[in-house]
């Protein structure tokens, strides 16, 4: 599976080097290890030394690092260690609204960059942020997106805010030709009902992943951003047809040209099973 298909993201903390043996175990398509809201301002060093230590203990493992974001005191020290550990694949930046600090971010790391937008500030600059060098993937950060526009937690009205934010991370993505973005995290744990509602509409949305606080979320957000058998069915059927009858063709009394075509295979891409 390719990063631009990766469905589940599971979060843990720098500073607990055992759950990161753990969440690689997990099933989760990616692991993405917490330098920023998982570790306290005065445990910052150590979750650096903590990660850097593990990484060099276990050279094969390749995980995603959250740092912490531009114009913090750490944001430098984080960029280093994710510069110098061959083990991190990528670098996602915590509470991105800048252009310039996503294109720092992947110069300095030489690896790509995974912009979390969290503010007003970073929707508001989302057609400047997709254009950025080292650009690789959005992804949303609803807690925190809705405390900085003063949203009311749990309302009809926020969840429409929020939704008209994602629209945007997916219309901007496509824009600029990036692969689709990836879900906020759900805060709860033993409510996997309203895990797989998220994770339904965000797919519906046109998302294609979702970041996680526990491995008991994967099994939903696996099954919600994974192509179901009658997907999958359909694809093959058009891909087929288009291999035999050319690009416009008619399949089960409706017209199928390069549109749907590809989007079959995108269904296909999505199908396969993670490696």
């Amino acid at each position: 599976m390719t990063e631009d298909h990766l469905r589940s993201f599971l979060f843990v903390p720098a500073t607990r080097p055992d759950r990161i043996g753990k969440a690689l175990a997990s099933g989760a398509d990616a692991v993405i290890v917490d330098l920023e809201d998982a570790v306290p301002a005065d445990a910052k060093d150590q979750a650096r030394s903590t990660l850097m230590t593990f990484l060099a203990k276990n050279p094969d493992v390749k995980v995603l690092v959250r740092i912490n974001s531009a114009g913090t005191g750490e944001f430098e020290a984080d960029l280093a260690l994710c510069r110098d550990a061959e083990a991190v694949f990528g670098v996602m930046l915590a509470k991105a609204d800048s252009a310039k600090d996503i294109e720092h971010t992947a110069d300095t790391t030489k690896k790509p960059v995974w912009p979390l937008i969290e503010s007003g500030a970073g929707i508001a600059a989302l057609a400047e942020l997709v254009k950025a060098r080292g650009i690789a993937r959005l992804s949303i950060g609803a807690l925190d997106l809705a405390s900085d526009l003063g949203l009311i937690s749990d309302t009809l009205g926020a969840e429409k805010m929020l939704d008209h934010c994602r629209s945007q991370l997916v219309i901007h993505s496509r824009a600029a030709g990036l692969a689709p973005p990836v879900e906020t995290v759900v805060p709860v744990i033993d409510q996997p009902d309203v895990v797989v509602r998220v994770a339904i509409n965000a797919s519906q949305m046109g998302f294609t992943g979702m970041l996680a606080i526990h491995p008991a979320q994967l099994p939903a957000i696996h099954q919600a951003f994974t192509p179901n058998s009658s997907q999958v069915e359909w694809a093959q059927q058009v891909v087929a047809g288009a291999a035999e009858f050319g690009a416009v063709f008619q399949l089960n009394g409706k017209m199928v040209d390069a549109p749907v075509i590809k989007q079959a295979h995108s269904i296909l891409a999505r199908a396969q099973p993670q490696t």
